[in-house]
C-alpha cells in the first residue's frame, strides 16, 4: 500500500468560500482538531493577505506539534517573508510559494512570457529556501498548462530547492483521463521528479474533484490536497473525507492509504460546518445526516437482516455513535469533566466551570444531553470572545396585536455600554427582532442569508441558526444557538455583527 499524505487547506482554500470569516481563535480550534484528525500538512493561511491572517498563521504555528504547517505566498520577497515571519517558531514548517503556468494565465494575468514566469518561479523558490528547508512550489492552473512547458519550469524549480510539486486543478476544468495524464507525462519528463512528493490540488466546479485527485495519484502523486466537506472557492474542493474513506473502504481495488484518523472525520465536519456556517448537505457523501439513514421498507428489511446489504460504510467508521445519550441533570462535574475530555476538548478549569454551568441550565429545560448537544456547548465555550463583544443582549420579547402581526421589543447594551430599548414590527417574528436590533444599533446591516437546523432530534432539540450579513459593507456570518428559535436567532445576528469588533481586536 502507497502511502498518500494529506494536505488539508480548510483554513486557506476553505476560509476563501463565500460569507466565511473565521476569528484566531476558531482557526486555532480547527487546526488543533485536524491534528487530531492526523492531517500530515496543514494549510494554515495566507500571512501576506492581511494582519489578521498572518497572526492566526501565527498561533497556529506556535501551537501544533506533529503535522506541517504550512503558510502561501506568491512568487514575490514580501510574500514569502510574511509567510516565514508567521510559521518560523513551527516544529515542521513549509513555505508554500506559487505561480501561474497556463497561457492564459500567464499572458492575460501576469502579463509576462513563459521564460519570465521560469525565472521568477525559480528566483522565489530559492529565496524561500534560504528560509526553509521544506518548500512547496504550485503550478497554478497546471491542469490548462502546455505539458512541455510545465515539465520545464518543474525540473528547474526542483533543482532550485523545491520539495514538493503541486499541480492544481485551479478550476475545476480537467477531467480524469486528463488529469492522470498530465502526472504520467511529468513523472515521464521531469528528470529529477523522484526527488519530490508531486501533489494533487482539485477544485469541484464539474463534480469530478475525487476522481480526478484519485487519477492523480494512480498515476503518481504523493500527497493531496482538499478541504474538510470539500469548501472552498466556488465550488469547493476535494472533501477529503470522501477520498479517505473510499480509499479505505475499497482498498481492495486501490493500493493506496492514508494516515488519517477516521472516527475523527464526524466531528472535524460538524465543527468546521459549524464555524464556517457552511451547512452540510443531508445528502453529502460520508457526513450527511442522511448517509447512514434508511427510508425503503425494502432497504430497511435488509439493513436488519444484514448491515452490509444497503451500508458500506459503518457509521463507527467514522465517528458517528448509534447511541450517544450520556449525561442529564443529575449527572455531577467529574462525569461531566470526563465527557469533554472523551469528546476531545480541553478547557481551563474557569472555561469547565462555565460550561458545566451552561450544561446544568441546558438540563433544567432539556431531559437527555446528547453528545451533539455538548459539542455544541463546548465550541460555544471554547470559541467564546464575549468579553471583547461590543453588543449584549439583555431580553427580547415578541407579542401580537390583534391582526396578527409581530412586534419585538429588545433591550441591549452598547460599546459604550449604555442600555437602549427599541421597538418595531415585521412581517414575522425574526424579521421584527432583526429590525428593532437594526434600529439600536449604529453599524449599517444588510441580512444576505438565514439558515435555520436543529442540533439533535425530538421536540426539545436545540435550534441552530446561521446568519450572513453585510456589515459596514463587509461580510460577515453569525451563529446562535438555543433552544428558543427566536432566542437563537438574535443571538446569531448579535454574533455577526460583534465580528467586526472580534475581527479588530483579536486577528
Amino acid at each position: 500500500m502507497t502511502q498518500i499524505k494529506i494536505f488539508d487547506t480548510t483554513l486557506r482554500d476553505g476560509e476563501q468560500s463565500p460569507g466565511v470569516n473565521l476569528n484566531q481563535l476558531e482557526k486555532l480550534e480547527i487546526a488543533k482538531q485536524l491534528e487530531r484528525l492526523n492531517v500530515d500538512v496543514m494549510e494554515a493561511g495566507f500571512p501576506a493577505s492581511s494582519q489578521g491572517d498572518f497572526n492566526a498563521v501565527e498561533k497556529i504555528a506556535q501551537t501544533i506539534t506533529k503535522s506541517t504547517v504550512t503558510a502561501l505566498a506568491r512568487a514575490n520577497k514580501n510574500d514569502i517573508d510574511q509567510a516565514w515571519e508567521a510559521i518560523k517558531e513551527a516544529k515542521k514548517p513549509r513555505i508554500h510559494v506559487f505561480i501561474a503556468t497556463s497561457p492564459i494565465h500567464m499572458k492575460d494575468k501576469l502579463k509576462k512570457t513563459p521564460e519570465e514566469v521560469i525565472d521568477i518561479a525559480v528566483e522565489m523558490v530559492k529565496y524561500a529556501k534560504e528560509k526553509c528547508s521544506d518548500v512547496e512550489w504550485s503550478a497554478e492552473d497546471a491542469s490548462r498548462s502546455d505539458l512541455p512547458f510545465l515539465a520545464t519550469i518543474i525540473e528547474k524549480v526542483i533543482a532550485a530547492g523545491a520539495t514538493v510539486v503541486n499541480l492544481p486543478d485551479t478550476v475545476g476544468y480537467t477531467t480524469p483521463k486528463e488529469y492522470g495524464e498530465m502526472f504520467k507525462y511529468v513523472k515521464e519528463n521531469v528528470p529529477n521528479i523522484n526527488q519530490v512528493d508531486l501533489s494533487t490540488h482539485c477544485h469541484d466546479d464539474l463534480g469530478m474533484a475525487v476522481a480526478n485527485t484519485i487519477a492523480g495519484i494512480q498515476n503518481g502523486a504523493t500527497q493531496v490536497e482538499g478541504t474538510i466537506n470539500g469548501i472552498g472557492e466556488r465550488a469547493g474542493n476535494v472533501a477529503l473525507e470522501e477520498l479517505a474513506v473510499g480509499l479505505e473502504i475499497r482498498k481492495d481495488f486501490y493500493p493506496f492509504k492514508t494516515q488519517l484518523v477516521l472516527k475523527e472525520i464526524k466531528r472535524t465536519s460538524d465543527m468546521i460546518s459549524k464555524l464556517t456556517g457552511m451547512i452540510v448537505p443531508g445528502n453529502k457523501a460520508v457526513v450527511g445526516r442522511n448517509a447512514f439513514a434508511h427510508e425503503s421498507g425494502i432497504h430497511q428489511d435488509g439493513v436488519l437482516k444484514n448491515t452490509q446489504t444497503y451500508e458500506i460504510i459503518t457509521p463507527e467508521l467514522v465517528g458517528v455513535q448509534s447511541n450517544n445519550l450520556v449525561l442529564g441533570k443529575h449527572s455531577g462535574r467529574h462525569a461531566f469533566k470526563d465527557r469533554i475530555t472523551q469528546l476531545g476538548f480541553t478547557l481551563s478549569e474557569e472555561k469547565i466551570s462555565e460550561a458545566f454551568k451552561s450544561f446544568k441550565q441546558l438540563t433544567d429545560r432539556k431531559k437527555e444531553v446528547t453528545d451533539d448537544d455538548l459539542f455544541v456547548l463546548l465550541m460555544d465555550i471554547q470559541t467564546d470572545v464575549s468579553h471583547r463583544k461590543q453588543y449584549q443582549l439583555h431580553s427580547f420579547q415578541v407579542h401580537y396585536d390583534s391582526a396578527h402581526s409581530p412586534t419585538a421589543t429588545v433591550t441591549l447594551e452598547t460599546p459604550s455600554q449604555k442600555i437602549v430599548t427599541g421597538e418595531k414590527s415585521g412581517a414575522g417574528s425574526v424579521e421584527a427582532l432583526y429590525h428593532t436590533i437594526e434600529s439600536l444599533i449604529e453599524e449599517k446591516v444588510q441580512l444576505t442569508d438565514f439558515t435555520l437546523s436543529s442540533i439533535g432530534k425530538g421536540k426539545d432539540a436545540l435550534a441552530e441558526v446561521h446568519v450572513h450579513l453585510n456589515v459596514n459593507e463587509q461580510s460577515v456570518s453569525g451563529r446562535g444557538t438555543a433552544q428558543d428559535v427566536l432566542e437563537a436567532a438574535t443571538h446569531a445576528f448579535l454574533n455577526a455583527v460583534n465580528r467586526i469588533f472580534i475581527k479588530k481586536k483579536v486577528d
